[in-house]
């Protein structure tokens, strides 16, 4: 009977803890710095300080994701004119994000999106972790060394 108690407990921790896809569509849209690529469970890519920036939008399941360079006072110089346009579709209950660019097209599935983190797994099953980019010099710190 104990046994039978904590595989229901584990399966509805389980269920709780999965993210609804139309919650975590809301948080797509911003600036997102990479923090790690998870290759495979034992190896993993660390990142320090990345050079670009992902910023993406998205509006009534359809935008655009843009690679931009930060400066120092917390604007950003663009990377380059490409873009690559995506499209937001939930498929059995997991929120994919389709792109496409002039030279291919890929999917990627979001597995947790909020206001910090965003997490997402390729075609390649590598998991991308992102965090909420914030400036190196914000405007207040700016003020305050004046």
């Amino acid at each position: 009977m104990k046994k039978l108690i904590l595989i229901l407990s584990i399966i509805a921790v389980a269920a709780c803890s999965q993210q609804d896809p139309e919650e975590q569509i809301k948080h797509l849209n911003g600036y997102w710095q990479i923090e790690k690529v998870e290759i495979e469970k034992d190896s993993v890519i660390e990142y320090s300080l990345s050079p670009f920036i992902d910023y993406i939008e998205i509006n009534d399941s359809v935008g655009f994701r843009k690679k931009l360079k930060p400066k120092i006072d917390g604007g950003f110089i663009k990377a380059s004119n490409d873009a690559e346009k995506i499209t937001a579709r939930i498929e059995d209950n997991a929120l994919m994000l389709y792109y496409s660019t002039p030279f291919d097209e890929w999917k990627e599935e979001v597995l947790e999106a909020d206001e910090e983190e965003l997490v997402v797994k390729n075609r390649d099953n590598k998991k991308y972790y992102y965090q909420r980019y914030k400036p190196l010099l914000s405007q207040d710190e700016e003020e305050t060394q004046e």
